[in-house]
């Protein structure tokens, strides 16, 4: 096994210690990538209400990439079993952030790019994703805003029915 491997397992295993230390319910992928002719998501995590289907990818400090394949399978496999897509992604010497593949940068070429400064900036970091975050909840906008047509999106968005993007053009 190369070290690169050695360390990605090392870093899917964190995750999944930590997924189960915040109370859900976590499995690691059998050998992703050789399991099945499909890729499989490389952690399955559920906490009763919520179900994800997590690709975890980390790095140094270079641009994460995905390609569109793994992508791809990730929305596919996620859609069959009921789950959220999420990719995770770690930069050394920082926490986890997620991203619904939707809200990830596309090349050119197809593929999918998670650059560190992006990850700090807009993705979900853990405790907000395990949810024991102090962000501003829907419920507190609703407070705000009433009912209406802004709190179904509001609502889509964090079931992940919808993609930030999506959310925000109908907002």
């Amino acid at each position: 096994m190369s070290n690169s491997n050695a360390k990605g397992d090392r870093r899917e295993r964190e995750l999944v210690n930590k997924l189960d230390e915040a109370g859900f319910a976590v499995m690691r992928a059998p050998a992703s990538g050789s399991a099945t002719e499909r890729e499989l998501p490389d952690v399955l995590a559920g906490d009763g209400d919520t179900f994800y289907a997590i690709e975890a990818k980390s790095s140094s400090g270079d641009p994460i990439y995905l390609t569109g394949e793994e992508i791809e399978a990730l929305v596919y496999f996620s859609q069959n079993f009921g789950a959220k897509p999420r990719v995770a992604a770690r930069f050394d010497r920082e926490d986890w952030y997620f991203f619904h593949p939707g809200d990830l940068y596309t090349t050119d070429g197809g593929n999918y790019r998670v650059k560190k400064k992006t990850a700090l900036a807009e993705g979900t970091d853990f405790p907000e994703f395990v949810g024991d975050s102090e962000k501003v909840t829907l419920e507190e906008v609703a407070v705000e805003s009433d009912d209406g047509p802004d709190r179904d999106v509001l609502e889509a968005l964090s079931r992940g029915d919808l993609s930030v993007d999506e959310a925000a053009e109908m907002l």
